[in-house]
């Protein structure tokens, strides 16, 4: 059945129509068409956190891509990373796997410093970031390498040219991207792209059940049973999020707890660096609590679709406790250290 955005987003050019999936799929190719044919582009990369909504554009587009864009944060499971590269190659698209050039531990333990303005020489961040600290950490993490990888793509091809980056942004997803997602943001020679900007939580439900593997057999690795399958990372099953970046800043109690509960080597990461932070006389030497003294911000990354709205969100431990993933024991557990 068709279905729509509830009401115009600010910065929709025209009030959200009532869609089909096939008629929003439809909606999506005309975007991109139409950022082809009004700008010369060198090259068109999806962007490919591992979530579900980054695999869904993915997958829509991989006809249409060049590569894909993968940021490898330091910060994450590595089994997301993994993922990205696996059905990469399925697809037969040439990976950028991306690196920041300062480590996520760096950062944290103040040894990156300014090196421009009045600051030049000072700490750019010191201790684990709160929500005042994540444009620090997006900007560092995963801006930069982006901004990178779009100089390397022009290389010397001269003013004029841009490169594309299809991200899976939509404006059903949270109420910050309600309000500034868009379909098409030029920033000047890199183009920001939405083409499923439109999809509602109906279509992304419809799209998942039409494409991806539901056979009541032994699935392959990453569900890619058939050649046009939809991929599904086990991160996302498990976390409800991707995975792909855990700096923290916007965490929920007891996040830590349920990362280590599927991942304990990516928490014990963490917890390590909790206690060189310790040492080291930092305040704020606790991964996802607010710094002591640290004011409230609800700055999120262009890319950080689910920092927005973190605090508050629902637990997941009610969740895995219902369905059999965690048992009676380790629910009480869990529970009695986010009390504590």
């Amino acid at each position: 059945m068709a279905d729509r955005v509830g009401k115009r987003p600010p910065k929709a050019d025209a009030e959200p129509e009532a869609l089909t999936l096939d008629e929003a799929i439809a909606h999506a190719h005309s975007i991109v068409d139409r950022v082809l044919a009004a700008f010369p582009v060198v090259a068109t990369v999806g962007l490919f956190s591992g979530g579900n909504d980054s695999v869904v554009v993915n997958h829509l587009f991989r006809s249409r891509m060049d590569a894909i864009a993968h940021v490898n944060t330091g910060t994450g499971i590595p089994a997301t990373t993994q993922h990205v590269r696996d059905v990469t190659a399925a697809w037969g698209l040439r990976l950028h796997e991306l690196h920041p050039k300062h480590s996520y531990a760096d950062l944290v333990l103040g040894r990156v410093l300014s090196t421009r303005g009045k600051n030049i020489g000072r700490p750019v961040w010191k201790g684990f970031p709160g929500p005042a600290g994540h444009g620090v950490m997006y900007r560092r993490l995963k801006d930069e390498p982006l901004q990178r990888l779009r100089g390397q793509l022009l290389g010397g091809r001269g003013r004029g040219r841009n490169v594309v980056y299809l991200s899976g942004m939509r404006w059903a997803e949270t109420n910050r991207r309600f309000r500034n997602a868009e379909e098409v943001d030029r920033e000047g020679s890199l183009i920001w792209v939405c083409p499923i900007v439109h999809f509602t939580d109906a279509h992304m439900r419809e799209y998942r059940a039409r494409y991806r593997c539901n056979l009541p057999h032994q699935h392959s690795e990453h569900h890619l049973c058939t050649g046009g399958a939809l991929p599904l990372n086990e991160v996302t099953t498990h976390l409800h999020m991707s995975g792909e970046c855990l700096c923290g800043a916007f965490a929920k109690p007891g996040e830590l707890d349920e990362i280590a509960f599927f991942y304990p080597e990516t928490a014990q990461e963490h917890r390590d660096l909790e206690q060189e932070a310790e040492a080291a006389g930092l305040a704020a030497c606790k991964w996802g609590q607010r710094p002591p003294g640290g004011r409230k911000s609800r700055t999120a990354g262009r890319l950080c679709a689910k920092c927005d709205g973190i605090e508050g969100q629902t637990d997941l431990l009610a969740e895995w406790h219902e369905s059999g993933l965690i048992t009676d024991s380790q629910y009480d557990t869990f529970t009695r250290q986010d009390a504590a």
